[in-house]
Protein backbone atom coordinates (compact mmCIF):
# COMPACT_ATOMS: atom_id res chain seq x y z
CA UNK A 1 0.00 0.00 0.00
CA UNK A 2 1.46 2.92 -0.97
CA UNK A 3 1.81 6.02 1.56
CA UNK A 4 2.68 9.32 1.63
CA UNK A 5 3.91 11.77 4.95
CA UNK A 6 4.78 15.21 5.45
CA UNK A 7 7.70 15.93 7.29
CA UNK A 8 8.38 19.68 8.29
CA UNK A 9 6.77 23.32 8.52
CA UNK A 10 6.41 23.28 4.58
CA UNK A 11 6.63 26.84 2.34
CA UNK A 12 4.37 29.80 3.25
CA UNK A 13 3.65 32.83 0.56
CA UNK A 14 0.64 35.21 0.88
CA UNK A 15 -1.04 36.89 -2.59
CA UNK A 16 -2.68 39.85 -1.39
CA UNK A 17 -5.75 39.81 -3.44
CA UNK A 18 -7.51 43.26 -2.69
CA UNK A 19 -4.79 45.16 -4.52
CA UNK A 20 -4.29 45.03 -8.58
CA UNK A 21 -1.11 44.03 -8.83
CA UNK A 22 -0.29 42.62 -5.85
CA UNK A 23 3.78 41.62 -5.03
CA UNK A 24 3.86 38.20 -3.73
CA UNK A 25 5.21 37.46 0.02
CA UNK A 26 7.20 34.38 1.07
CA UNK A 27 7.28 33.92 4.88
CA UNK A 28 10.70 33.42 5.52
CA UNK A 29 12.17 31.05 8.64
CA UNK A 30 8.85 29.34 9.22
CA UNK A 31 8.72 27.63 12.63
CA UNK A 32 5.16 25.60 12.47
CA UNK A 33 1.84 26.16 10.64
CA UNK A 34 -1.25 25.12 11.96
CA UNK A 35 -4.60 24.93 10.35
CA UNK A 36 -7.60 24.29 11.83
CA UNK A 37 -11.27 23.54 9.95
CA UNK A 38 -14.58 23.08 12.52
CA UNK A 39 -18.04 23.30 11.83
CA UNK A 40 -21.05 23.56 13.65
CA UNK A 41 -23.54 21.11 14.59
CA UNK A 42 -27.26 20.42 15.47
CA UNK A 43 -28.73 17.35 16.62
CA UNK A 44 -32.16 16.19 16.15
CA UNK A 45 -33.65 14.58 19.48
CA UNK A 46 -36.66 12.41 19.85
CA UNK A 47 -37.74 11.05 23.20
CA UNK A 48 -34.92 8.91 23.44
CA UNK A 49 -31.15 10.26 24.36
CA UNK A 50 -29.13 9.83 21.71
CA UNK A 51 -30.03 11.84 18.51
CA UNK A 52 -31.86 10.78 15.64
CA UNK A 53 -30.12 12.62 13.14
CA UNK A 54 -26.57 15.20 13.28
CA UNK A 55 -26.09 17.91 10.87
CA UNK A 56 -22.97 19.95 9.59
CA UNK A 57 -23.91 23.40 9.72
CA UNK A 58 -21.13 26.56 9.70
CA UNK A 59 -17.82 25.70 8.91
CA UNK A 60 -14.61 27.47 9.88
CA UNK A 61 -11.22 27.90 9.24
CA UNK A 62 -8.64 29.54 11.59
CA UNK A 63 -4.63 29.30 11.26
CA UNK A 64 -1.77 30.60 13.05
CA UNK A 65 2.00 30.37 11.88
CA UNK A 66 5.03 30.93 14.05
CA UNK A 67 7.06 33.42 11.36
CA UNK A 68 11.08 33.84 12.73
CA UNK A 69 11.96 36.21 9.92
CA UNK A 70 8.93 39.14 9.38
CA UNK A 71 10.10 42.18 7.78
CA UNK A 72 8.57 45.60 7.59
CA UNK A 73 7.27 44.54 4.25
CA UNK A 74 5.67 41.44 5.12
CA UNK A 75 4.16 43.00 7.97
CA UNK A 76 2.21 45.42 5.98
CA UNK A 77 1.42 43.04 2.91
CA UNK A 78 0.36 40.53 5.05
CA UNK A 79 -1.51 42.07 8.28
CA UNK A 80 -1.27 45.74 8.28
CA UNK A 81 -2.27 46.56 4.48
CA UNK A 82 -1.37 50.26 5.23
CA UNK A 83 1.55 52.68 3.48
CA UNK A 84 4.87 51.50 3.05
CA UNK A 85 7.71 53.78 2.86
CA UNK A 86 11.56 54.35 2.91
CA UNK A 87 13.06 54.55 6.08
CA UNK A 88 13.67 53.13 9.71
CA UNK A 89 13.65 54.08 13.06
CA UNK A 90 16.48 53.16 14.81
CA UNK A 91 17.55 53.45 18.52
CA UNK A 92 20.53 54.07 20.19
CA UNK A 93 20.97 53.08 23.41
CA UNK A 94 23.63 54.60 26.12
CA UNK A 95 25.95 56.63 23.87
CA UNK A 96 29.01 57.74 25.32
CA UNK A 97 29.17 54.46 27.13
CA UNK A 98 30.09 52.94 29.53
CA UNK A 99 32.72 55.60 30.99
CA UNK A 100 30.08 58.43 29.30
CA UNK A 101 31.11 61.69 27.44
CA UNK A 102 32.35 64.54 29.09
CA UNK A 103 29.70 67.75 29.06
CA UNK A 104 31.65 70.77 27.27
CA UNK A 105 32.45 74.18 28.39
CA UNK A 106 29.97 76.68 27.21
CA UNK A 107 27.44 76.58 25.66
CA UNK A 108 27.38 73.38 27.46
CA UNK A 109 26.02 71.15 24.54
CA UNK A 110 26.36 67.95 23.11
CA UNK A 111 25.26 66.93 19.69
CA UNK A 112 24.36 63.53 19.58
CA UNK A 113 26.48 61.56 16.24
CA UNK A 114 23.18 60.88 14.53
CA UNK A 115 22.22 64.62 15.21
CA UNK A 116 22.70 65.22 11.51
CA UNK A 117 19.95 62.98 10.36
CA UNK A 118 17.17 64.80 12.47
CA UNK A 119 14.76 68.05 11.04
CA UNK A 120 11.74 69.08 12.24
CA UNK A 121 9.91 66.95 9.78
CA UNK A 122 12.00 63.89 11.46
CA UNK A 123 13.00 64.65 14.94
CA UNK A 124 14.25 62.73 16.79
CA UNK A 125 13.16 61.45 20.21
CA UNK A 126 14.59 61.31 23.27
CA UNK A 127 14.64 58.11 25.40
CA UNK A 128 17.16 59.72 28.58
CA UNK A 129 20.29 60.72 29.75
CA UNK A 130 21.95 58.94 32.61
CA UNK A 131 25.21 60.34 35.03
CA UNK A 132 27.92 57.94 33.83
CA UNK A 133 29.46 58.10 37.27
CA UNK A 134 26.56 57.51 39.58
CA UNK A 135 23.79 55.67 37.32
CA UNK A 136 21.72 58.06 38.36
CA UNK A 137 18.93 59.21 35.79
CA UNK A 138 18.83 63.04 35.03
CA UNK A 139 15.71 65.14 34.95
CA UNK A 140 14.63 66.88 31.14
CA UNK A 141 13.43 70.19 31.69
CA UNK A 142 12.30 72.54 28.67
CA UNK A 143 15.41 75.32 29.19
CA UNK A 144 17.75 76.25 31.82
CA UNK A 145 19.23 73.29 32.95
CA UNK A 146 20.06 73.45 36.79
CA UNK A 147 22.66 70.28 38.01
CA UNK A 148 20.89 66.64 37.34
CA UNK A 149 19.21 68.07 34.61
CA UNK A 150 19.63 68.67 30.75
CA UNK A 151 16.91 69.94 28.28
CA UNK A 152 16.88 68.76 24.10
CA UNK A 153 16.20 70.03 20.78
CA UNK A 154 15.64 67.00 18.96
CA UNK A 155 15.05 68.73 15.43
CA UNK A 156 19.39 68.93 15.80
CA UNK A 157 19.70 66.22 18.47
CA UNK A 158 21.72 68.81 20.36
CA UNK A 159 21.16 67.96 24.73
CA UNK A 160 22.20 71.26 27.01
CA UNK A 161 23.40 70.64 30.40
CA UNK A 162 24.28 73.06 33.01
CA UNK A 163 27.81 75.18 34.24
CA UNK A 164 27.17 73.12 37.18
CA UNK A 165 27.59 69.71 35.84
CA UNK A 166 30.12 70.55 33.83
CA UNK A 167 32.41 72.46 36.30
CA UNK A 168 31.55 69.07 38.67
CA UNK A 169 33.20 66.66 35.53
CA UNK A 170 29.79 65.06 34.86
CA UNK A 171 30.23 62.73 32.32
CA UNK A 172 26.89 61.36 30.35
CA UNK A 173 25.36 58.77 28.37
CA UNK A 174 22.53 59.23 26.35
CA UNK A 175 19.67 57.08 24.67
CA UNK A 176 17.41 58.37 21.80
CA UNK A 177 15.97 56.68 18.65
CA UNK A 178 16.01 58.70 15.16
CA UNK A 179 14.62 58.18 11.30
CA UNK A 180 16.94 56.95 9.09
CA UNK A 181 15.45 58.05 5.75
CA UNK A 182 17.77 56.30 3.07
CA UNK A 183 17.33 52.43 4.41
CA UNK A 184 15.01 50.28 5.70
CA UNK A 185 11.46 50.29 5.15
CA UNK A 186 8.71 52.00 7.35
CA UNK A 187 4.99 51.73 8.51
CA UNK A 188 3.64 54.80 10.01
CA UNK A 189 0.23 53.09 10.90
CA UNK A 190 -2.98 55.46 11.19
CA UNK A 191 -6.25 54.59 12.51
CA UNK A 192 -8.75 52.79 9.77
CA UNK A 193 -12.37 52.35 9.17
CA UNK A 194 -14.10 49.00 11.24
CA UNK A 195 -13.69 46.13 8.70
CA UNK A 196 -10.73 47.62 7.03
CA UNK A 197 -8.26 44.89 6.38
CA UNK A 198 -5.87 43.06 3.67
CA UNK A 199 -7.05 39.90 1.99
CA UNK A 200 -4.54 37.41 0.89
CA UNK A 201 -4.93 34.09 -0.77
CA UNK A 202 -2.46 31.48 1.42
CA UNK A 203 -0.05 29.06 -0.82
CA UNK A 204 1.03 26.36 2.23
CA UNK A 205 3.40 23.78 0.28
CA UNK A 206 5.74 20.72 1.87
CA UNK A 207 7.61 18.07 -0.27
CA UNK A 208 8.94 15.06 1.82
CA UNK A 209 10.02 11.42 0.50
CA UNK A 210 9.67 12.66 -3.65
CA UNK A 211 5.67 13.52 -2.29
CA UNK A 212 4.09 16.44 -2.76
CA UNK A 213 0.83 18.12 -0.37
CA UNK A 214 -0.27 21.95 -1.48
CA UNK A 215 -3.23 23.46 0.57
CA UNK A 216 -4.38 26.73 -1.05
CA UNK A 217 -6.88 29.45 1.12
CA UNK A 218 -8.53 31.38 -1.36
CA UNK A 219 -9.43 34.34 0.86
CA UNK A 220 -8.46 35.17 4.42
CA UNK A 221 -7.64 38.24 6.52
CA UNK A 222 -5.15 38.38 9.48
CA UNK A 223 -7.22 38.21 12.40
CA UNK A 224 -3.81 38.72 15.11
CA UNK A 225 -0.15 39.27 15.58
CA UNK A 226 1.74 39.29 18.52
CA UNK A 227 5.47 39.41 19.74
CA UNK A 228 7.40 37.49 22.08
CA UNK A 229 10.67 39.06 23.26
CA UNK A 230 12.86 37.11 25.16
CA UNK A 231 16.12 37.36 27.07
CA UNK A 232 18.79 34.83 25.38
CA UNK A 233 16.08 33.45 22.64
CA UNK A 234 15.11 34.39 19.35
CA UNK A 235 11.61 36.19 18.87
CA UNK A 236 9.34 33.87 17.23
CA UNK A 237 6.05 36.27 15.87
CA UNK A 238 2.65 34.38 16.23
CA UNK A 239 0.17 35.37 13.01
CA UNK A 240 -2.88 34.04 12.84
CA UNK A 241 -5.80 34.42 10.00
CA UNK A 242 -9.56 33.15 9.27
CA UNK A 243 -10.16 32.13 6.34
CA UNK A 244 -13.35 32.87 3.97
CA UNK A 245 -14.98 31.57 0.27
CA UNK A 246 -13.46 34.40 -2.65
CA UNK A 247 -16.12 35.61 -5.24
CA UNK A 248 -16.22 32.64 -7.58
CA UNK A 249 -17.31 30.62 -4.08
CA UNK A 250 -14.09 28.78 -3.64
CA UNK A 251 -12.98 28.02 0.52
CA UNK A 252 -10.10 25.56 -0.07
CA UNK A 253 -8.07 23.69 -2.61
CA UNK A 254 -5.91 20.81 -1.17
CA UNK A 255 -3.43 18.32 -2.90
CA UNK A 256 -1.29 15.95 -2.78
CA UNK A 257 0.95 13.19 -4.42
CA UNK A 258 -0.85 10.07 -3.52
Amino acid sequence: MLQQYNFGAGTLFLVRTDIAVPTPVRIGTLQNVTIDMSFTVKELYGQYQAPVAVARGQQKITGKAKIANFSARQLNEAFLGQTLAVGEQIQIVDEGGPNGTAIPATPYQIVVANGASMSSSAPGIDCGVFNAGTGVQMTRVASAPTAGQYSCDMTTGTYTFSSADEAAGVKVVISYAYFETTTGNRITAYNQLMGASPTFRMQLGEGFGGNNSCLTLYAAIPTKMSWDFKNEDFTVPDFEFSAFADSLGRFFDWSSTL
